[in-house]
């Protein structure tokens, strides 16, 4: 098998992050009785030693993770509500009106554009999954249905379409092409437009050991210092980053067009230097992460045996595809989680990919009666227990398992 290559600079890759071995589609939800036929695929990331660029091999296509997609972001309140901030403000910082054009790359079900829209601000979502994007056209969202890049952003702006706001949520390392991604953006783009990209910050997954991000969907896992350089080659640069709590930690990068004189940020040329004193530019920073990430399974293991010789019954929380990641790492299987509870009524009464955990709605939580209930999307703690609090009306308590194991009182 030939030694793999870089995606952005062609690099040969000799540098293994970590391998989690055999995986399934992390949002491939198994269809009772078909489980004998599910695909694993290998899980391996490596980094590359020029550009820093964390990534995946890629095994799956896109086509087959993203044409029909289990996510629907709307089932999290908390996402729904930093959507809506984040419209305010930039209409208020761009002064967007009813003659501007907002456009989101990966618009899912519209839980970002429909504030836009709400304040008559034209948008226009594309989506490739279209399933989702049905959601978002029921709700009046204008919607494209394609993948994007270079392609796609010249047949739109062939159209007349030009966006003096691009918006990218979490779809920056779900890319394979990331520089002809990137490179659509410059061809969408107004010449004072701007772009931004949200995405968890690779400093965090390596200090919170945050390895159940990682699964086949993302390609790339993303540094301040990789984006830039993947920006150069798409035609764009950074101005402005802002430090998010969302997801773990993320950063939201704003972006212009290359010849775009505005000059970096404060933000921006801090976190370049925070990131450089983190070792991010060092091939060394990345070596041991894979003993860190034992250590977390460990303890998961050990806290499951000792919950089973107690006769206590676990449950879990939320259909998520980083918890599926984490459970198939852990050899977790039905016998030790009896059931996983989750909002989303297309995953319902299917099973967890891998582990084969049936998907129940969370009203069965009092049915189930859990003593521990593990929260699988750990950025979403606070939120969710809030929302299964009548866990603890029988002595339940809650479970989180990175980036060390807690049992909540």
């Amino acid at each position: 098998m030939p030694e793999p290559t870089c995606r952005l600079c062609s690099t040969p890759l000799r540098h293994v992050f970590l391998d989690l071995g055999q995986q399934p589609a992390a949002n491939s939800y198994v269809v009772p009785g078909t489980e004998a036929n599910e695909p694993r695929f290998p899980l391996k990331v490596r980094v590359c030693e020029a550009c820093f660029l964390v990534q995946a091999d890629a095994p799956v296509s896109p086509d087959a993770i993203f044409s029909d997609y289990a996510y629907f972001s709307s089932f999290s309140d908390s996402w729904v509500e930093h959507a809506r901030r984040y419209a305010h403000k930039m209409i208020g910082e761009l002064a967007l009106g009813p003659d501007a054009l907002v456009v989101e790359i990966a618009s899912n079900d519209g839980y970002l554009l429909q504030h836009f829209k709400a304040q008559n601000v034209p948008v226009l979502g594309i989506e490739p999954a279209a399933n989702v994007a049905e959601v978002a056209l029921r709700r009046r969202i204008d919607t494209r249905v394609a993948f994007f890049g270079k392609a796609t952003a010249s047949a739109l702006a062939s159209e007349g379409v030009k966006a003096d706001l691009m918006a990218a949520n979490n779809v920056l390392a779900h890319v394979p092409d990331i520089g002809d991604f990137c490179a659509g953006f410059a061809i969408l783009l107004k010449d004072d437009g701007v772009a931004t990209f949200e995405f968890p910050h690779l400093l965090n997954l390596i200090a919170k050991v945050q390895f159940d991000t990682i699964y086949h969907e993302h390609f790339s896992y993303l540094s301040l210092l990789a984006v830039e350089r993947v920006f150069a080659v798409g035609g764009l640069k950074a101005v402005h980053v802002e430090d998010l709590p969302t997801h773990g930690g993320s950063l939201r990068v704003h972006a212009v067009k290359a010849a775009n004189p505005r000059a970096p940020s404060p933000a921006l040329i801090a976190m370049r230097q925070r990131e450089h004193d983190a070792g991010l530019d060092a091939i060394a920073t990345y070596d041991g992460f894979p003993a860190r990430v034992e250590a977390v399974k460990a303890a998961f293991q050990a806290f499951l045996n000792k919950a089973a010789a107690q006769g206590k019954k676990v449950a879990a929380y939320g259909a998520a595809a980083k918890g599926n990641t984490f459970l198939n790492a852990c050899g977790v299987t039905a016998e030790a989680i009896a059931c996983v509870f989750d909002r989303s009524d297309a995953k319902q009464g299917r099973l967890l990919p891998g582990s084969h955990i049936p998907i129940l709605a969370p009203q069965m939580l009092a049915t189930v009666k859990p003593d521990y209930l593990v929260i699988l999307p750990w950025n979403l703690a606070d939120e969710i227990m809030q929302q299964m609090a009548d866990l603890r009306t029988w002595g339940g308590k809650f479970v989180t398992a990175i980036p060390e194991l807690i049992i909540h009182a």
